[in-house]
């Protein structure tokens, strides 16, 4: 009886976890532990001879003066966009949910930018920027469009902003309007009758509320703008001058283009420990804000 039992299990086993398993350490897991067996080496990938080199890797990479511009880049073009595209997908999320005429097909029409993959939406945003606006500035007489956001530094950095944003906001307006349909509507019922305002109502009721899905937005935005590398290498391709270099396109570089994968892969286990610690510490502020709403 117990045999059979035990049999059983392993069968619902192989059947349903064995597969999703073996796919997850193969394609996870093992690379993972590959990639921090390579940062203490000088493997390149492809020959058989290995040569422990300790943390030489590490030291170099640490003593790259681009690799910290890069981050720095990375830091302040992931400020702005987790700012910007939460006000702007929490703003989507409260006209989306107002009751508003149509508000079905704008929910839709926000979220399609998600669906575009990275690379089109860069030969997209870069086309506007380069030929569009340009174009429209000519045209108008506007000094601000008048010349390639693309050719200049400073542009070109929010240029990236832009393109993130518009690409973003529309997935992060789903979490917050299944946060604002998740509130009951006998507490805003409640509050109309106690005489508040929408104001009072949005920031004494709802955004209290919403804390959980502000921790998941949060969350999924700090990711995708530390990992983005398709728009970067469609829009501006780092340039110009490399002002808009993004650690993951850098750390791409260094470890394909200019094949030095010890440093380069060092740099990513840096980036790694860098965005799991800023995670962890929004996901336990996030979430010591929902126990105490």
């Amino acid at each position: 009886m117990y045999n059979e039992k035990k049999a059983e299990k392993l069968k619902v086993f192989f059947t349903f976890a064995f597969i999703p398993l073996f796919a997850f350490f193969a394609v996870i897991v093992i690379p993972f532990l590959l990639g921090i067996f390579m940062t203490f080496t000088d493997w390149d990938g492809l020959s058989g001879s290995v040569n422990f080199l300790g943390i030489a890797n590490y030291v170099e990479a640490f003593s790259d003066a681009e690799f910290w511009g890069s981050l720095g880049i990375t830091f302040r073009y992931v400020f702005y966009t987790l700012i910007i595209t939460n006000v702007i997908a929490f703003g989507l999320a409260l006209i989306v949910t107002s009751g508003m005429k149509g508000q079905n097909f704008f929910r839709l029409g926000f979220f399609l930018p998600n669906l575009i993959g990275g690379v089109i939406l860069g030969f997209v945003w870069q086309f506007i920027f380069s030929r569009v606006a340009v174009s429209v500035g000519t045209s108008l007489n506007l000094e601000i469009f008048s010349s390639s956001w693309l050719a200049e530094p400073d542009k070109a950095f929010w240029t990236l902003v832009i393109v993130g944003v518009w690409q973003s906001a529309g997935y992060m307006m789903l979490i917050y309007v299944a946060g604002l349909m998740g509130i009951q509507q006998s507490l805003i019922e409640a509050a109309t009758l106690d005489g508040a305002s929408k104001w009072k109502q949005l920031i004494k009721i709802k955004i209290p509320l919403m804390v959980p899905a502000f921790t998941i937005s949060l969350f999924l935005t700090l990711q995708r703008s530390f990992m983005v590398y398709d728009t970067n290498l469609s829009l501006t391709e780092g340039g110009p001058y490399r002002s808009t270099e993004l650690i993951s396109m850098h750390i791409y570089n260094e470890a394909f283009l200019y094949q030095n994968y010890g440093p380069g892969q060092a740099k990513a286990i840096v980036l790694f420990i860098i965005v799991a610690i800023i995670a962890l510490v929004q996901v336990s502020v996030l979430k010591k804000r929902e126990v105490e709403s």
